[in-house]
């Protein structure tokens, strides 16, 4: 069955697992900052593994989890200028740029909402060259909230304006979607495919999304 664009007048859209291969920050927090953290501390990689995993997990749903400043102060390393070191990793969906022509051709506003830091996003916005398509791009350090909380959403309604049973969330997070839902957006989509290298996975709460095409239909 065909979406019903004719409903919807925002379009809001994650970047990192949902526009963006989540294959460069997966590489990057789970194997480049452990083996930097390792030299630096003259640790077993092994031994830092678990130390820095241990540091994600005590901040996983808050603003630090991606303040690139906090980590960089919390494990001694220069969190941006190792992102721009592996900057190559940094790759466009291969359905996404074709998703947003799609949404200009139909006249819809466009939102890039998410919790990367301005650092982050500065680097992967200069990378990509998605930039132009979006009417807006609202990190949650604009909102001083994660996506994951129900005020975010608030928060966000209120700088755009967009009415919540004519707007389109998609994102590769479950609990951003809840948090979403929760506070009243319509029509929600759990990205499945959200790294090149992993399997799909899909959400038994929301519709998923194999590919944006599935949207274009």
């Amino acid at each position: 069955m065909a979406f019903p664009w004719q409903e919807i007048t925002w379009v809001l859209l994650d970047m990192d697992g949902t526009l963006l291969d989540k294959h460069f920050d997966d590489y990057f927090w789970e194997t480049l900052v452990p083996q930097e953290f390792a030299r630096r501390q003259n640790l077993p990689l092994e031994e830092a593994r678990q130390t820095v995993f241990a540091r994600y997990r005590r901040e996983e749903g808050t603003l630090n989890w991606t303040d690139i400043d906090f980590w960089s102060r919390e494990l001694d390393l220069d969190i941006p200028a190792l992102k721009e070191s592996i900057r190559h990793l940094i790759e466009v969906h291969p359905d996404a740029e074709e998703f947003l022509q799609f949404l200009r051709q139909k006249g819809k506003k466009i939102a890039l909402v998410t919790n990367a830091h301005y650092k982050t996003l500065d680097l992967k916005m200069n990378h990509t060259g998605l930039l132009g398509y979006f009417d807006e791009v609202i990190s949650s350090f604009d909102l001083g909230v994660p996506k994951e909380e129900v005020g975010f959403w608030q928060i966000l309604k209120d700088r755009l304006g967009f009415s919540p049973a004519h707007t389109i969330l998609v994102d590769d997070n479950a609990e951003v979607l809840a948090a979403a839902q929760h506070f009243g957006l319509k029509y929600l989509f759990f990205k499945a495919k959200s790294s090149s290298q992993l399997a799909p996975e899909n959400s038994p709460h929301f519709p998923s999304l194999l590919s944006f095409h599935e949207l274009m239909e």
